[in-house]
């Protein structure tokens, strides 16, 4: 059966958990490498990995290529306008015809009906690099992230503040599976549809919302925050006019518990979301976050290849 990489909410806990433990173990024997040498097992080994990107990347982009050279396998990369996507091909045929050309795919999508649709179509293994609806990989690297500095996260207190958007819902749909608490602090109008966070409390996800984000970062052992303007909003102005008040500023992380970790995905707009001296000062973990996307994405797809 092929193992496909869409959404955290349909992978059992237990498999995610060696996930992330994959991911520990791989970035630890690889300590004072130089980042071009191939894992000792090197588990992809004659195996390529399309990379396929409806939308601009710079960390998902380079992580999985790299992860693939370090694994020891190869990749093959193509935005939508360089292949026939971009000239009406359906994405059904395109699944079909890469299925026999590489052993699994990535699509970073604009529409999760998209990512979908792909791999229900493909017979080889496909990751979710990032939809509108949520951005798995992402959030693997950022529990990783919170394991390196010492969390327990059964026993954390995560809080999302801002925009309501594709990278809460991972949250979302993690919280349920790993047993940390999860607050949601969104303006109005930005908040995560309401069945999604019902859906994870189905599960026995531990979430709360909370409009008042100083409110909600009493205590809170993590502050996480995205860009207030994605990529595809054509409403800048009026989002930033609305999500303003949700900056995480100096004050949200003196609310926050001692030693409270600061996460951004990036790219980060300083002075927007997220003060400057916030995302640069001491609590701040994004660029190991960042380094982690490398690691958890290769642990995701071992994981795919049971590799």
């Amino acid at each position: 059966m092929t193992q496909h990489f869409i959404s955290l909410a349909d992978i059992p806990a237990t498999e995610l958990r060696a996930i992330l433990d994959n991911a520990h173990s791989r970035k630890k024997a690889r300590d004072g490498w130089p980042k071009g040498k191939i894992d000792a097992d090197a588990p992809m080994d004659g195996r390529t990995l399309a990379l396929i990107f409806e939308k601009s990347s710079t960390r998902t982009r380079f992580s999985f290529d790299m992860g693939m050279r370090q694994l020891g396998g190869t990749s093959i990369t193509a935005t939508s306008s360089d292949m026939q996507l971009g000239r009406g091909e359906t994405i059904e045929d395109t699944a079909k015809v890469l299925s026999r050309f590489v052993d699994g795919i990535m699509l970073r999508a604009n529409s999760h009906d998209t990512l979908t649709a792909l791999a229900q179509n493909a017979s080889i293994p496909v990751i979710n690099g990032l939809t509108d609806y949520n951005h798995p990989c992402q959030i693997m690297a950022d529990l990783q992230t919170l394991e390196e500095r010492g969390g327990d996260l059964s026993d954390m207190t995560l809080t999302w503040v801002g925009d309501g958007n594709n990278v809460a819902v991972s949250f979302i749909n993690a919280a349920a599976k790993f047993g940390y608490r999860l607050r949601l602090s969104c303006a109005q109008g930005y908040t995560v549809p309401g069945q999604y966070v019902e859906a994870a409390r189905a599960k026995g996800a531990d979430i709360t919302v909370e409009p008042d984000p100083l409110f909600a970062c009493q205590n809170t052992d993590v502050v996480i925050a995205d860009t207030f303007v994605s990529m595809g909003d054509t409403d800048a102005d009026k989002r930033l006019a609305d999500l303003m008040p949700y900056q995480v500023t100096d004050a949200l992380m003196s609310a926050s518990a001692k030693d409270a970790i600061f996460l951004h995905c990036l790219p980060a707009h300083r002075g927007e979301e997220v003060a400057a001296s916030v995302i640069d000062g001491p609590n701040s973990a994004v660029f190991d976050e960042a380094e982690n996307r490398l690691h958890a994405q290769k642990a995701i797809i071992t994981w795919c290849f049971d590799a």
